[in-house]
């Protein structure tokens, strides 16, 4: 999966946009986050200024398989 289709996937299953931030960096307070540093991808959880449980990747595809298993729990 790449990161237009978790994006795509995530507005299907009807996932809060408050909750994640794709691709925009920084450390917004209570979200969970999926970024690209360099060839890695991190996806981690944002919380006062710190990445929480931060896990890298170097294959966009399990990146973004491990974020929509992360934020998918939070469909309504």
């Amino acid at each position: 999966m790449k990161v237009k289709e978790l994006e795509q996937k995530l507005i299907e299953i009807n996932v809060p946009k408050d909750i994640y931030s794709i691709l925009k960096g920084g450390l917004p307070n209570e979200q969970y986050c999926i970024t690209r540093d360099g060839d890695n991808w991190e996806v981690y959880y944002s919380e006062r200024g710190n990445k929480s449980g931060l896990k890298i990747f170097d294959d966009e595809d399990m990146a973004c398989e491990y974020f929509y298993n992360k934020v998918a729990k939070y469909a309504k």
